[in-house]
């Protein structure tokens, strides 16, 4: 008796396709890793996510498992080796390798899932389509949460910023961009596998298929969610004097960048060239003095906020509120009144290794680069809801974006405008490029207008169907000054929350368990 794995089965209509030869099947997962790194920014080949997807599940495809992870390991290392070298630039090596693997490791788990389910696939190949959108969902929603809250970096939805599908955010959120995506790579998978073409060759289902997938998202009903109101926006991008860590060594200096950007647009105002803005938006770490308790720097700030005549959502590492303890925070500062302490969003999601360091003295062990990190930040414990008095932000910091609750949170909890404030100079123009192309997927996602704010860039401003408009250089300052539209309505992805993926997840433990069953019915071989 053998399982129905090693045995082709005999009610299956035609013969299951052989596994492509190991040598073609190297070189697909090597393509499928390039061309899912060419999809993202900053190249930007959104087309490519779905070659990706395809020639990685034909790879996989009637592999044994063990071979399936081989290969899902290639096509991640493939892809995030690069796109996560960023990480490199000033840290060394052995951060982004060890990222990079551990990345990669969810994608041999993908590659994995593909070959268990194949005999299942070849059974109902109709479903093989939907089957590959439900796995990469499934590898998706266990790398966003594991370990340490996960790390969201390179979804396939965040690669789709100029793609129709970009337009199915607003249904169901990243979650149904990554299963459209995904679909799609199954459909052109199946359009292409020649195998499955003989003795009867169709490409009519699968090109139907790929056809209703984009005109699904075309009808989409993207845009703003609310009224005509307005609130007039300056994002200040004050820049460092030198990229890298050390830039934390120049914070008065970062700290009078961003001052002196602000009293610079105060005088365009009073002289008539510019709109006065009623909001000014400075990034992530613009004071890394803490103005609460450094009177010098809390004087400077209050210096610009009178001199704009507006609130300024200021970037700042606060002390506290405990001894040796820190926080990541956006604090609102009015002009007349200084810090607004009730109108405070400390970052819920501090980032392992960066601005904390679990298991401090293991970690040690591998390196002691983590000892830079001297103090581990306080994560908040609310969402950043911040209410300026013309405007309620939902206020996110630097990576949390990537994260899918933290800015629902602010929606549901009111917010009209979205709001990133980031940090790029420990990084490079690829990594700000990335972060863009997720702030790009929020504001479709909720239906509200969004920003981001950078100390070197890049910085803009995004409409609700993902147009960015006055998008700044790298390694240099700007000031940006917008209209924003605030919103009040919430899309089916806010309302929905999880439950889109939910549903995607427990489809695909359906279809893991399907084919747990089905490789464990016993065959008897022919002959």
């Amino acid at each position: 008796m053998k399982t129905l794995d090693e045995v082709r089965p005999a009610d299956a209509g035609t013969p299951p396709p052989r596994p492509l030869p190991l040598p073609v099947a190297v070189g697909l997962a090597v393509v499928a890793g390039l061309a899912l790194l060419l999809a993202f920014p900053p190249y930007g080949w959104w087309p490519l996510a779905v070659v990706g997807v395809a020639a990685l599940a034909a790879a996989t495809h009637r592999r044994r498992v063990r071979v399936g992870a081989a290969l899902g390991f290639v096509t991640g290392v493939t892809l995030f080796a690069p796109l996560l070298a960023w990480t490199n630039l000033h840290t060394g090596y052995l951060p982004w390798v060890l990222l990079s693997l551990s990345q990669a490791a969810y994608l041999a788990l993908l590659g994995a899932a593909g070959a268990y389910v194949s005999p299942l696939v070849d059974r109902h190949r109709a479903a093989w389509p939907a089957v590959t959108g439900l796995l990469w969902v499934g590898q998706e929603a266990l790398r966003d949460r594991t370990p340490f809250g996960g790390f969201p970096w390179g979804r396939l939805a965040f690669s789709q910023g100029d793609s129709p599908l970009l337009r199915l955010a607003v249904l169901g959120g990243a979650p149904l961009v990554t299963f459209a995506v995904a679909l799609a790579g199954g459909l052109l998978m199946a359009l292409l596998w020649r195998p499955w073409r003989r003795p009867q060759p169709s490409a009519v289902a699968p090109v139907v298929g790929l056809v209703a997938v984009f005109v699904a998202a075309l009808a989409a009903p993207v845009g703003p969610r609310g009224g005509d109101e307005r609130v007039t926006v300056a994002i200040v991008q004050g820049n460092v004097p030198r990229l890298g860590l050390d830039f934390n060594a120049q914070r008065q200096a970062v700290l009078d960048n961003h001052v002196e950007a602000t009293l610079d647009l105060a005088r365009q105002v009073t002289a008539g060239q510019a709109r006065r803005p009623d909001l000014v938006v400075w990034p992530e770490n613009s004071s890394d003095i803490d103005p609460l308790r450094d009177t010098t720097a809390g004087a400077r700030i209050t210096r610009a906020a009178d001199a704009i005549g507006a609130p300024i959502l200021v970037g700042a590492v606060l002390r506290g509120p405990g001894e040796g303890q820190v926080r990541n925070a956006g604090l609102l500062w009015r002009p007349g009144s200084g810090p607004d302490t009730g109108q405070l969003y400390t970052k819920r999601h501090p980032v392992p290794f960066a601005e904390y360091v679990p298991m401090r003295n293991l970690a040690r062990m591998v390196s002691k680069q983590v000892d830079r990190v001297r103090a581990d930040f306080v994560p908040g414990d609310t969402p950043g809801v911040l209410r300026t008095g013309n405007a309620v932000l939902g206020d996110v910091i630097c990576f949390e974006v990537a994260y899918d609750g933290l800015v629902r949170d602010t929606v549901t909890g009111g917010a009209e405008l979205l709001v990133v404030q980031t940090n790029n100079a420990t990084f490079d123009e690829s990594e700000a490029l990335q972060q863009m192309a997720m702030v790009r997927l929020r504001a479709v996602e909720h239906g509200r207008d969004a920003l981001m704010a950078s100390t070197v860039g890049v910085s803009g401003f995004v409409s609700p169907d993902g147009r960015v408009d006055g998008a700044t250089g790298f390694n240099t300052g700007a000031v940006v000054v917008r209209q924003m539209r605030l919103g009040d309505g919430l899309t089916p992805a806010t309302r929905l929350g999880v439950w889109p993926e939910v549903a995607l997840l427990v489809a695909a433990g359906l279809v893991l368990a399907g084919a747990a069953v089905r490789r464990r019915r016993p065959v008897t071989a022919p002959g």
